[in-house]
């Protein structure tokens, strides 16, 4: 699933029953009631309303946030002691900053007669993040023919609050906070109980008239179309207390602040360098251009830049950090387009990979990293996700990632680097993840604290019988058993290059045996579809749910299971018109409010149209691709949410929001990515230097698609393919040809 862990992921809003643990939180007060804008860069974010402000309405997820801490509660701005009008606000396409236009409201005298009208002062925000510091210029200018006089203020605060306390986590104790107000500097350090301190400090150009501790006031004169700007940058640092790291107060964090102009400049060379790799996407239809680049700007804006490469984190505001899950799915879904990315998620991965057991974090030798959390809760053990292992599909998804970038690359290096990781990847899928040996990966979580569903569908009640009873562990999911199959068969691949020629012809038994164990333990006949999972007493779950297409993403469905579990999946119980629901309107726990229960994925939809496509049903993942560009164009800025309600499409309506769902969400920004290459059957195989599309089609929407430097080795193409009724015609539009790849349309219908 994303990652919906008891203490870091809303439980169902609809329909739920009791928590499942300590951790589990009510929902939280709706994303969507009112516009939100989102800012990330590194390891910082923010979460602002539409006028740049935070913490107007109280107890939201709003605020400048660090390494899991609010460094900022609260920065309201004041013309006059008002509210200023709302013009206009947006997020600028590459996400570098947020731009809100404003006007000032009436001001008047105590006997009524005006003394500024309205709209005579124009105030354009502009806000970004560079280096855990968040810049702001307030330009002003007077519009009117008289000159004005005005005091502008910000009002604001700093909490220090843990982002799971932020999410409605309670705490019986905190640290302890101190405030320096001087020099036209405001600062503040919190002194955590995990003995490090964390630091935030506003400054303020010109120096304020009046500071206070929460108010800064600026006293303007402008004359008539005369300009002038008020900047503010707010810095966030963290220091290690216990090893004597901690300067005076007084002391600025980190280095001191760039030069507005400078650090913005930075800030968008910064955004181009990331994306500079990327195969860029143009067609015929404008919405569709607008949302491959909406996505484009979203997944890099969500990439973190470390030792080991890129990594993208997994959403604003919940889950801006590292999740395994998440990246390996993300990099999967973009790998076409930019290996590099899944190089970076295998580096790191392979990095944090767990070496001992642990039952706190759910970890064994071999499992890679669910989820980490750097916040004071997560260092003192409040929450268990400091270093986190429990997810089942994580492992076998890494050494599947491996198969498929060593595939679309050949970099064996890589590969051969990181082959002790893999081979303990595929070692705990046979020890540690089937500890009853019955060929299956289970997962059953080692402590109360941990998550109780270690799938992607992990909130409390998505695993569940056709009775609606909840099923109890060690749980075997459908979907896992489909990524361990791909994993061996990606293993032996990668085995055979390094000339391990027995132990390739061991895991292909391997995974053949399992392939003929699945059929029989999964298939029910009388759904049409495969078990979501089978419980600890390995009684099938008989539902039917999106878990099943996920075994022809991973291959490990026969074709004959394959066409049922397709028709299932695009009847009108499973296909909103919107996509696919997590589960069928049919079944006993479908809510199409709920979490698991029957919303969409654009994810999962995505995986699934890559497994139609692989079996054949492009008609199906052309539908698929259709319905979810549909939802983009209901949304703002064609931003694809991470998941929105199950509800039946109808007439004039789009699709109905999911209110705490995170926006930009990594592997919902690269759903389009994999949508497209898996309805044009694109395939780059290194080995045989061959840009390939196999039975390609593109759906309605699309007459004509353009991809711009799509790389192969030393070659890169641009490649344009139109669409003339049902047929596909290709034409290769520019060639830089350094190791003589091939670029071959071949269709087998």
């Amino acid at each position: 699933m994303h990652e919906q862990n008891v203490a870091s992921r809303q439980p169902e809003i609809a329909g739920r029953s009791e928590p499942s643990s300590d951790h589990a939180l009510d929902a939280h007060p709706s994303l969507v009631e009112r516009p939100l804008r989102t800012l990330k860069s590194g390891d910082a974010f923010a979460v602002l309303d539409s006028h740049g402000d935070i913490g107007i309405t109280p107890d939201t997820s709003e605020g400048l946030f660090c390494n899991d801490t609010r460094h900022l509660s609260r920065l309201e701005l004041f013309f006059e002691d008002k509210r200023p009008l709302l013009l206009g606000s947006v997020i600028q396409d590459d996400n570098t900053a947020l731009t809100v236009d404003l006007a000032n409201p009436e001001i008047t005298r105590g006997d009524g007669s005006t003394i500024i009208p309205r709209d005579a002062i124009a105030m354009e925000r502009t806000k970004f993040l560079w280096n855990a510091v968040c810049y702001e210029r307030v330009g002003l200018r007077n519009f009117d023919r008289v000159p004005h006089e005005f005091t502008l203020s910000l009002s604001f605060d700093v909490d220090f609050r843990d982002l799971f306390e932020v999410r409605g986590m309670k705490r019986a104790r905190r640290g302890e906070t101190e405030t320096q107000i001087a020099s036209g500097t405001a600062r503040f350090a919190y002194r955590g109980l995990d003995d490090r301190v964390r630091r935030t400090v506003l400054r303020f150009k010109p120096e304020p008239c009046r500071l206070t501790n929460g108010l800064a006031s600026f006293r303007f004169r402008l004359e008539p179309g005369e300009r002038t700007s008020l900047l503010l940058t707010v810095a966030c640092d963290l220091v290690d207390a216990s090893r004597g790291d901690v300067r005076p107060i007084g002391t600025a964090p980190g280095v001191p602040p760039l030069d507005f102009a400078k650090a913005y400049q930075d800030a968008r060379r910064g955004l181009r360098a990331l994306t500079a790799n990327i195969s860029k996407v143009r067609s015929s239809n404008a919405l569709f251009t607008d949302l491959m680049s909406r996505s484009t700007s979203d997944l890099y804006t969500l990439m973190t830049h470390g030792a080991d490469g890129l990594y993208p984190y997994a959403g604003i505001p919940w889950f801006s950090t590292m999740f395994g899950r998440d990246g390996i799915i993300t990099a999967m879904m973009l790998l076409w387009a930019d290996p590099a990315v899944a190089r970076g998620v295998l580096l790191h991965l392979a990095r944090a990979q767990a070496v001992t057991s642990d039952p706190v974090a759910d970890a064994q030798p071999g499992k890679i990293l669910h989820e980490r959390r750097s916040g004071e809760m997560a260092n003192l053990g409040e929450v268990p996700f400091g270093f986190y292992y429990g997810s089942v599909d994580a492992t076998p998804l890494f050494a599947m990632l491996a198969g498929q970038y060593f595939d679309r690359t050949g970099d064996l290096a890589t590969i051969q680097q990181l082959w002790e990781n893999i081979e303990a990847a595929l070692l705990w899928c046979d020890t540690y993840g089937d500890r009853d040996g019955d060929g299956f990966v289970e997962y059953f979580r080692e402590t109360e604290n941990g998550l109780a569903n270690q799938g992607w569908k992990d909130s409390h009640d998505s695993i569940s019988h056709a009775d609606g009873s909840l099923a109890s562990g060690p749980i075997a999911l459908v979907e896992v058993q489909a990524y361990v199959y791909a994993a061996k068969r990606a293993g032996a691949v990668m085995a055979r290059a390094q000339g391990l020629d027995l132990r390739a012809d061991e895991l292909t038994q391997q995974a053949s045996v399992l392939r003929e164990r699945f059929d029989r333990a999964f298939w029910c006949e009388e759904i049409g579809s495969y078990a979501l999972a089978l419980d600890g007493d390995k009684r099938p779950c008989r539902v039917r749910s999106s878990n099943a297409g996920h075994a022809l993403f991973g291959g490990i469905a026969s074709p004959e299971r394959a066409e049922e579990v397709a028709r299932t999946l695009m009847s009108e119980g499973s296909f909103s018109g919107w996509g696919i629901r997590t589960l069928n309107a049919g079944e006993v726990r479908y809510n199409p409010m709920s979490y698991h229960n029957g919303s969409v994925w654009p994810h999962d939809n995505a995986l699934i149209a890559i497994g139609f496509a692989t079996y054949g049903f492009k008609f199906e993942a052309s539908r698929l691709f259709e319905a979810i560009f549909n939802v983009a164009t209901h949304q703002e800025q064609q931003r694809l949410p991470e998941l929105f309600c199950g509800f039946l499409r109808k007439a004039r309506r789009g699709p109905t929001a999911y209110p705490v769902a995170c926006s930009p969400q990594a592997w919902a920004a690269a759903a389009p990515f994999a949508m497209l290459s898996a309805c044009l059957g694109l395939e780059l195989p290194a080995a045989a230097n061959e840009v390939k599309l196999v039975d390609p089609v593109l759906p309605s929407f699309l007459d004509d698609v353009i991809i711009h430097e799509l790389t192969l080795g030393g070659s890169q193409f641009d490649l344009r393919v139109h669409r003339h009724q049902s047929d596909v015609t290709l034409n290769v539009l520019k060639r830089w040809d350094e190791s003589n790849a091939r670029v071959t349309m071949i269709k087998t219908r």
